[in-house]
């Protein structure tokens, strides 16, 4: 995190990655109008995103997946399997909520996704909830991520996904698949009987466990398990 305010709360370091220039200045603008962010580094493309991210380390990216040269898939794959940049957090901007990339972002790391006219709340709330470790990953925009890209994305539960969750006990892996579902902690609290603090410490241990670094991460590992699988959604 950023050095803070004087008052002692952290600021979020936050690097654009986009290949328009408008679009870059219109987020700036937002973010840095926000107490609480500082932008503090631009890209144009995924090779200079990377270098801005490993020289700023920031706690989050917005990264525009379509980039001219090395885009914005290949570029969060870099910057997420960098141990040097273990606390950096990426969120993907897309077009489309159904991108075709998307599930491979988050496959390689991501924490989330957004669309471009994402109302600027939404935008900020994402971005401060990717910094405190969350994944920017609404309910509804998960199960149809699962639905329609997950179904070309693996056919098949992938064993060594599946061999992951052997440290988990039933009640988490019931949990994670929850989470794959796209249920908010209130949601598995109320679907199991739980209260919602239990729900959320479960969720908790279930990822320290399996090693994901937010609850994005834990929608794949549910996926690629075949602890859920497209068709089983409604």
């Amino acid at each position: 995190m950023g050095l803070g305010h004087p008052g002692g709360t952290a600021v979020i370091r936050v690097v654009l990655a986009d290949d328009q220039a408008l679009l870059r200045a219109g987020f700036r603008a937002l973010l840095d109008a926000d107490p609480d962010i500082e932008v503090v580094g631009e890209a144009a493309d995924g090779d200079t995103a990377t270098q801005v991210v490993r020289e700023q380390a920031p706690d989050v990216v917005l990264m525009d997946i379509r980039m001219p040269g090395t885009d914005g898939l290949e570029a969060t794959s870099r910057i997420c399997a960098d141990t040097g940049l273990a606390g950096v957090r990426v969120i993907i901007l897309t077009t489309f909520e159904l991108d075709e990339y998307v599930f491979e972002a988050l496959r390689v790391g991501a924490s989330g996704f957004l669309v471009k006219d994402t109302e600027p709340a939404e935008l900020l709330s994402s971005v401060k909830a990717v910094a405190r470790g969350d994944g920017a990953l609404s309910p509804s925009v998960t199960r149809r991520l699962i639905e329609h890209v997950g179904r070309h994305a693996r056919p098949a539960p992938d064993p060594a996904a599946a061999a992951g969750l052997s440290a988990l006990t039933p009640r988490e892996r019931e949990v994670v698949a929850l989470v794959g579902e796209g249920l908010s902690n209130d949601e598995i609290a109320a679907r199991l009987f739980l209260s919602p603090a239990t729900a959320k410490t479960h969720v908790s241990r279930a990822m320290l466990k399996v090693g994901s670094r937010d609850r994005a991460q834990l929608v794949v590992l549910a996926y690629e398990a075949g602890l859920i699988r497209p068709g089983w959604l409604a």
